[in-house]
């Protein structure tokens, strides 16, 4: 059938009509969703202003998940008593994956470059308050300080938004605040695969732990549809395999572990939360039997901390719950609607 010039313009109108359609309702349903998260959850916790400290002694500090005004802000709560039921302290401070050590945050933040959807990592002092701020290649991931706060890390999705899909692609970087200097792409460090010398284009990072020596770091290295537990060096810009199938390692404050989750096999997007002894790579599974995509925090030697999906109808929300690092035990909720804390400041 030919087109005449009237059928051509009604073809065009018709498609104008179409586009406006699907763009008018991506913006409804847009404002819907924020509506949402504005709209404070009858029964959810209770906020006061206040100073949140990354320093301040025997306080939790972490990103709140509970709908209303307070949506995405770092809070912090009594770590000690029911931390769940405490009335949260707000900053106005937002983060979409926080961690912090020694005084030192590492925030992940959603912004907007000349109109469009922007992330960036800004590095934070005890207050609060912005040093340095980077931009990001991607949706955030996963952030890590080191304990004495010099090092921060940072992962995120260039390609995709989950470790269950089934094609990602992750940038992970490592900034040393003592001079500023940033490795921008972890997949530029030398790696020694099972003994050998490794390169493929295939390899991607994740999850950076640190140790105590503001130098070693662990981390998740992926290559060939396999995980791989890395030790890795920043001065020496390298890393070397430990082990395999660990994802998200998380090392213990005395230095001896790692937790990890660990994939169930066939499966395409099931974990299990285990630790590894690092002396003898003996891996213990932990008493948490649902499925774990978080990168677990120590509060102490003996006890880890993970974010799970809420449950209830709290779409788009997580729940922090503990267990015994022991395989003992059974899982407990720390905090409703958050995201897992870094280990409260010591008291005084």
């Amino acid at each position: 059938m030919t087109l005449t010039p009237l059928r051509r313009l009604l073809v065009l109108a018709a498609g104008v009509l179409v586009l406006a359609g699907v763009g008018a309702w991506s913006v409804l349903a847009a404002a819907d969703r924020a509506a949402e998260e504005n709209t404070p959850r009858a029964g959810g916790p209770a906020f006061a202003a206040g100073k949140v400290s990354l320093t301040q002694p025997d306080r939790l500090v972490f990103r709140n998940m509970a709908a209303g005004p307070q949506r995405d802000r770092l809070v912090s709560v009594p770590a000690s008593g029911a931390p769940a039921g405490a009335t949260r302290t707000a900053s106005d401070v937002s983060c979409l994956r926080f961690h912090s050590a020694a005084g030192t945050g590492v925030c992940l933040q959603a912004t907007t470059v000349l109109g469009r959807p922007a992330y960036r990592a800004q590095v934070l002092d005890a207050g609060l308050n912005t040093l340095r701020s980077y931009p990001l290649a991607g949706i955030p991931s996963r952030a890590r300080v080191s304990p004495s706060g010099r090092l921060a890390a940072w992962t995120v999705f260039v390609k995709g938004e989950s470790y269950g899909s089934a094609f990602f692609s992750t940038r992970t970087s490592i900034l040393d605040t003592r001079g500023w200097k940033l490795a921008t792409n972890l997949e530029e460090f030398a790696i020694t695969l099972d003994g050998s010398p490794y390169r493929a284009a295939d390899v991607n990072f994740w999850g950076v732990t640190f140790a105590t020596d503001d130098d070693t770091f662990y981390a998740t290295l992926s290559t060939r549809d396999k995980t791989y537990l890395v030790r890795g060096s920043v001065a020496g810009r390298s890393v070397t395999t430990l082990a395999e199938n660990v994802e998200c390692p998380s090392l213990s404050p005395d230095g001896t572990r790692i937790a990890y989750k660990k994939r169930v096999l066939g499966t395409a997007a099931l974990w299990r939360e285990h630790v590894m002894d690092l002396k003898t790579l003996k891996p213990t599974a932990l008493a948490e039997r649902r499925s774990v995509d978080d990168q677990a925090v120590w509060l102490d030697d003996r006890t880890l901390a993970y974010a799970l999906p809420a449950t209830e109808g709290r779409t788009g929300v997580e729940d922090v719950w503990t267990v015994p690092a022991d395989g003992s035990g059974a899982p407990k909720v720390l905090l409703t609607e958050a995201q897992a804390p870094p280990r409260a400041t010591p008291g005084r």
